[in-house]
């Protein structure tokens, strides 16, 4: 699962016991050759899709990490592009690898921006945000988009119930639940936390108007639904 390049079993148990913003940190400089890194071919669709939707001025990675989703900024924005992230280590490895991006450090739950920006995207993160977060992270990135401006993300259909990655998916969260109740600081990072109708409820709350969108290239699942949806979410135009 993992190359020899990336960390080794005590790396992520230490990593694991930390908080989220040091444990970013511990993992930085070997994150990229893990698993959690967003592939290159989720990036190269969704790339494609926002150039059928742009054109856009300036773009915004929301927790940006290590800066893998910088280049879908730069593909599709004439304009300036930022990324927005809250670990040291990871911005740290972003600029090596994007150096002409703005990059801040920042709580994305508090986002230091005007309303300047004509496309947020993220790729991964929202694991991290609990449900009753999410409204306010939606409502930050609302903030921070101009009139017209779009929030896209990726996002996975569910496991079918009973598969393998089903159940995968609830034994690593169980277990992270079982961390957090017995180990201090906390460690957010749930994959289940963060369903299609629940968020398209919040982003609604928020202020965006919702549409989604199948990621053809992504293939379909055995009962023909899209593997992947590119959640789009427009700030209404003044």
């Amino acid at each position: 699962m993992f190359t020899p390049q990336g960390p080794s079993a005590r790396e992520l148990t230490v990593q694991a016991l930390s908080s989220v913003e040091h444990g970013y940190d511990l993992l930085a400089r070997k994150f990229d050759a893990t698993p959690f890194r967003t592939s290159d071919r989720v990036l190269s669709a969704v790339t494609d899709a926002l150039r059928r939707l742009g054109p856009f001025d300036a773009g915004l990675d929301l927790c940006c990490g290590t800066g893998a989703g910088l280049p879908v900024l730069r593909a599709v924005c004439a304009g300036r592009v930022a990324g927005v992230d809250f670990s040291t280590g990871m911005l740290a490895e972003a600029r090596r690898a994007q150096p002409a991006a703005t990059l801040v450090r920042a709580d994305a739950l508090a986002l230091p921006f005007a309303p300047a920006f004509d496309l947020a995207v993220s790729f991964g993160a929202f694991g991290h945000f609990l449900p009753p977060d999410q409204l306010t992270l939606f409502r930050q990135v609302h903030g921070s988009l101009r009139p017209g401006g779009l929030l896209a993300f990726p996002l996975p259909g569910p496991p079918p119930v009973g598969s393998l990655a089903y159940w995968t998916l609830l034994g690593f969260d169980a277990a992270m639940r079982v961390r957090n109740a017995l180990w201090r600081p906390p460690f957010v990072m749930y994959y289940r936390t963060f369903r299609l109708a629940d968020v398209r409820a919040r982003l609604a709350r928020a202020g965006f108007t919702v549409e989604t969108r199948p990621i053809d290239p992504l293939g379909r699942r055995e009962d023909g639904s899209p593997a992947c949806r590119l959640v789009l979410a427009r700030k209404q135009p003044v």
